[in-house]
């Protein structure tokens, strides 16, 4: 039992980073976290599967899952360990092209595949390991306005729901978000709420208290609130909320969201302007309002968490990942350093 708990001990306070490997990235690399500065010190890593460009970490953090953004696409488990991470068996395809995300739901990871436009379920053994083959996989339907980037449907993220019961997938070229089952392993529709034509959902973060949820558009720099009813599996959409100040002069492409866990604040990146909006929830979820934008410490964040006291920010054309204090009053984050890390994608705290 002694020498579980010092490994245990030992693989807390660990950031997995994800990149590009197509554009220079070196896979998955791990580092060590500063509890005290929030600072990130590089331990290593593993270069083994093409594009792991986003990663989860199963619920005891003993298993780091992965996808593999290619064509056709892929997901890894990796066993986490004292020393780093060692494969748990084979990547394993998942009957789609392009997968950006993935979550762990009803003893599945799911994927979102952006390029075909599918969510792929592949079951996951008793010890956490991938099955061999992915047991279903449900195509979505529709388009958009948008000629270039909604020609037809494209995943971009999925995860479980409050409560566990369903999961919920977020589409930027239908402009909905779905909400599924599982049905003997295969994903299955049970409702999908269209959101503003041409806005291009991207991600979608629930609210801790499990009755909201804030979906990030990479269209249209606004975020929706949205009620969520656990039991009934329903999204509906309340309002939109800017996430800039002015009209951009320029790109602007938000991508990630983050909610604090007192649920008090809100963080989106936006790509092109380079720079996170803090925004501030009202009441009991409900309300949401922007409060600033501060720089973003890189070029392009593709994806924020945030992790206690701290934020980090995976800036992908500048390669590094930046970590910023946040003001518990304000949420205002305050620059702290960065870790170079070629074309990084994503970040998890472990």
């Amino acid at each position: 039992m002694a020498a579980v708990e010092e490994e245990t001990r030992g693989r807390r306070g660990r950031a997995y980073i994800g990149s590009f490997t197509s554009e220079g990235g070196p896979g998955i690399v791990v580092a060590a976290v500063d509890g005290a500065s929030g600072a990130l010190t590089p331990l290593g890593g593993m270069d083994g599967l093409p594009n792991p460009s986003y990663l989860a970490l199963s619920s005891d953090a003993d298993l780091l899952y992965a996808v593999s953004e290619t064509a056709p696409g892929a997901v890894a488990a990796h066993r986490v360990t004292e020393d780093g991470l060692v494969p748990a068996g084979p990547p394993v395809p998942v009957l789609g092209s392009g997968p950006t995300h993935l979550g762990l739901f009803d003893g599945h990871v799911l994927t979102a595949d952006y390029g075909s436009g599918t969510v792929t379920a592949v079951p996951l053994r008793a010890d956490g390991t991938l099955a061999e083959a992915a047991s279903g996989v449900l195509r979505h339907s529709g388009s958009g306005p948008d000629p270039e980037r909604q020609q037809g449907p494209h995943a971009h993220q999925v995860q479980a729901g409050p409560g566990g019961r369903w999961a919920v997938g977020v589409d930027l070229g239908t402009d909905s978000v779905r909400v599924y089952a599982l049905d003997a392993g295969v994903p299955v529709l049970h409702r999908e709420t269209a959101l503003r034509p041409g806005s291009g959902p991207r991600h979608l973060a629930f609210h801790p208290g499990g009755r909201y949820a804030y979906v990030v558009h990479e269209l249209v720099p606004v975020v929706t609130v949205c009620r969520w009813e656990a039991e009934a599996g329903e999204l509906t959409p309340l309002g939109e909320v800017p996430l800039l100040p002015d009209t951009p002069e320029g790109d602007a492409y938000p991508s990630g969201i983050a909610v604090s866990a007192d649920g008090r604040h809100v963080w989106t990146a936006t790509r092109g302007q380079d720079v996170l909006s803090v925004l501030v929830v009202d009441g009991d979820g409900g309300g949401l309002r922007l409060a600033e934008t501060v720089p973003c410490g890189g070029n392009w964040p593709r994806a924020i968490t945030v992790s206690g006291r701290f934020l980090y920010v995976a800036n992908e054309r500048s390669g590094d990942v930046s970590w910023f204090a946040v003001d518990p009053e304000t949420g205002t984050p305050r620059p702290g350093g960065s870790l170079a890390v070629p074309a990084a994608s994503c970040v998890v705290l472990g």
